[in-house]
């Protein structure tokens, strides 16, 4: 990954298994924070409201690949990019390193949506304005 956001995120004892190793459904909720961490840092958030009203991000796929093992109390370094910005999607890329070491590679894909109380869910394109704050991050 080129353009990246870098994070760190410890590993918590209620997301290991009983030999202390992190559960691999832990990355999926660490995915999801670095995430928000990535969108609070380009002034974004996966919740957000613009004049047609509020907009967020539901997930649609989420993949993960296990390389090594990451125990309790060990510091992980996230990496995020993003692979893809279509005209209604975001797929970022992670990968989860421990002292440089590879642990997993991740992805996940969200779509762009309009939340109206009064009818169903429904995605948009991403406005212009979230995609340039996306555009820098996306991998060449």
């Amino acid at each position: 990954m080129r353009h990246t956001f870098r994070t760190t995120r410890r590993v918590e004892f209620r997301d290991t298994d009983a030999a202390g190793i992190m559960h691999f459904s832990a990355y999926v909720a660490y995915m999801e924070e670095a995430e928000h961490e990535l969108l609070r840092h380009l002034g974004l958030s996966v919740m957000m409201s613009d004049q047609e009203g509020p907009v967020s991000w539901p997930r649609v796929s989420v993949q993960c690949d296990y390389q090594g093992a990451a125990r309790f109390e060990d510091l992980l370094e996230i990496e995020v990019g993003i692979e893809r910005l279509g005209e209604k999607s975001v797929t970022y890329g992670f990968q989860f390193r421990r002292e440089g070491q590879p642990l997993a590679s991740g992805r996940m894909t969200a779509v762009c949506c309009r939340l109206d109380p009064r009818g169903p869910i429904r995605s948009i394109p991403i406005p212009d304005w979230i995609r340039d704050k996306l555009q820098p991050l996306l991998e060449p």
